[in-house]
């Protein structure tokens, strides 16, 4: 028996890196899991990856910051798999790399339109599907240790990761009523593509920074992120919500 042995789940952004794990993780421990992603041949390999492990998941490809394609995300979900009862979005650009005098508007434009405005397009959808089935539900939004302890050169991304957080606190409050927990989990330096990719674009010796990132003195695995996101979507947290739970090693400490 796994701890989320009936349950339906999207995870936005499960192609690769962090969101890939979480579903790993999710189908393993009994959840029907929609990979969710634009980038198609990824999402559907991970999605074969898990059925060969013997989990259940399902590709659906998917841009964010288009709301059709939100809405026609969920719709997918509940034919596929007859409901929706937690979502993880996760689904983020790289972090812009100029500080706000010299920021360049077109990529700002293109970031909020995934790390922020994609989130409240799929909370809206989400909560929708949640409320019709009136029988509650879990979201969890990834945010990032940059929404509490800004790093300097990226507005765009710092302010998404702001905007995250509120966004999250906002809905946890309007749909409480519902059954509905709405939760942050905010990643700190997790070794990803992206994370690896961030600190080539910034010249960065990966080493060494992870001992500026971590009291740890190491990267996060992708895998210990999940395991937050599990807890926060399983039973075991049903009187947690509005919560912001760090997995940074203890960065926003230091």
């Amino acid at each position: 028996m796994g701890i989320l042995d009936g349950k339906v789940a999207i995870i936005t952004g499960s192609a690769m890196g962090m969101g890939a794990s979480a579903a790993e993780v999710f189908a393993k421990e009994g959840a029907k899991v929609i990979i969710a992603d634009f980038n198609e041949e990824k999402g559907r390999a991970e999605a074969e990856k898990i059925k060969n492990a013997g989990g259940e998941a399902s590709f659906f490809g998917a841009d964010i910051s288009k709301e059709d394609q939100v809405a026609a995300l969920v719709e997918f979900t509940v034919k596929t798999y007859g409901k929706l009862d937690v979502a993880i979005n996760n689904a983020a650009l790289t972090p812009d790399d100029k500080p706000i005098a010299d920021f360049d508007l077109n990529y700002w434009n293109r970031l909020l339109s995934v790390d922020l405005t994609g989130v409240a397009l799929c909370m809206k959808y989400e909560i929708r599907q949640m409320m019709a089935q009136g029988k509650g539900g879990s979201i969890v939004n990834v945010s990032s240790v940059s929404g509490i302890r800004p790093q300097p050169g990226n507005p765009a991304y710092i302010a998404a990761k702001h905007g995250v957080i509120g966004l999250s606190r906002s809905a946890s409050m309007d749909y409480s009523p519902h059954g509905i927990r709405v939760n942050v989990v905010a990643p700190g330096a997790i070794d990803t593509p992206m994370l690896r990719g961030a600190l080539e674009q910034f010249g960065l010796d990966p080493d060494d920074y992870a001992k500026k990132l971590s009291l740890l003195g190491r990267f996060a695995r992708a895998e210990e992120v999940a395991q937050a996101h599990l807890w926060l979507a399983s039973d075991l947290s049903s009187y947690v919500t509005g919560a912001i739970i760090s997995v940074d090693g203890g960065y926003t400490a230091m």
